[in-house]
């Protein structure tokens, strides 16, 4: 029987990275990696799913727009500009600490990696905090129109918030792993999520875009 793994590697010099536990084995298998981790692979194909789901989300926004004589419709407020962009750009600021974690998890820097991520979460809760109290305030506005604008604003809207939030929670959950150590496991975590806020992000800005775009 062949010692042979897929690409012509022989099975005994394969690296086995992932059963590397705490600061020093991570730190000494992380250059020996030959791929991406099957977590980021994950995340990717995950990434792709829900950026499929907006996009059709936008499609629908744009269909309803060109098909409607007035955008917003008669009584709809248009959209605020300069605090949705404020909010956005902040959001956006996260990437830089999230980003910075990944490298000194690699680096083996355990509390710079939790500072960084707490720095992260604290921000984006904050955004979050505001996006859905104002989120709230106009659904209960008085009057509420029910049309079309109103029905794809919203769901658009709540669509992002909800992958906001998603966001925070892979972030408590890592911090709460991290407590406890670093191990190969959870640095694979770390990067995935990493991942998973440049892509959030990045569509949280092509929304703000999409639903300011109402007010030309």
């Amino acid at each position: 029987m062949s010692d042979y793994v897929a690409g012509g590697v022989p099975e005994r010099l394969v690296p086995r990275t992932t059963a590397a536990r705490g600061v020093p084995q991570v730190v000494a298998v992380v250059p020996r990696r030959r791929q991406p981790s099957i977590a980021l692979w994950g995340m990717t194909m995950f990434l792709v799913s829900e950026g499929m789901l907006l996009a059709s989300m936008i499609a629908s926004y744009y269909y309803l727009r060109f098909v409607n004589h007035a955008w917003p419709q008669p009584g709809d407020p248009r959209p605020k500009v300069v605090v949705p962009l404020i909010l956005v750009g902040v959001l956006a600021t996260t990437s830089l600490p999230m980003q910075l974690a990944a490298f000194a998890a690699r680096a083996g820097r355990l509390t710079a990696t939790r500072l960084l991520l707490l720095w992260a979460l604290v921000v984006q809760s904050g955004y979050l905090a505001y996006e859905v109290h104002d989120y709230v305030g106009q659904l209960h506005a008085d009057p509420v129109q029910h049309d079309t604008y109103t029905s794809i604003y919203f769901t658009l809207l709540g669509a992002d918030h909800g992958h906001v939030a998603l966001g925070l929670l892979f972030d408590v959950w890592l911090l709460g792993k991290l407590a406890r150590g670093l191990t190969m496991y959870r640095l694979n975590a770390l990067q995935a999520i990493v991942y998973y806020w440049h892509a959030i992000n990045l569509l949280t800005l092509v929304i703000t875009g999409v639903l300011l775009s109402a007010t030309f």
